[in-house]
């Protein structure tokens, strides 16, 4: 759940910088180095088919850093 979690944050921050820039699914494919069918799962909310990995490797593309906060949860 966790690993969702941080997918998916990555991942509205993605879509959000593509519409931002008004950008096709074409020019964010060639600008994100993935094809253009990649961004259309992105864009659909696809996430079951994108790791970890390549959604932060994506975001860098655009300009983001990616930073992994990990707090201690509180004992119940």
């Amino acid at each position: 759940a966790a690993i969702l979690k941080v997918r998916s944050r990555v991942a509205i921050e993605l879509v959000g910088e593509i519409e931002r820039r008004k950008l096709t699914q074409g020019r964010a494919a060639t600008l994100l180095s993935v094809t253009q069918p990649r961004i259309s799962d992105l864009m659909r909310g696809r996430l079951d088919l994108f790791s970890l990995d390549t959604l932060i490797e994506m975001a860098s593309r655009v300009g983001f850093k990616v930073d992994i906060k990990l707090t201690k949860r509180r004992a119940a």
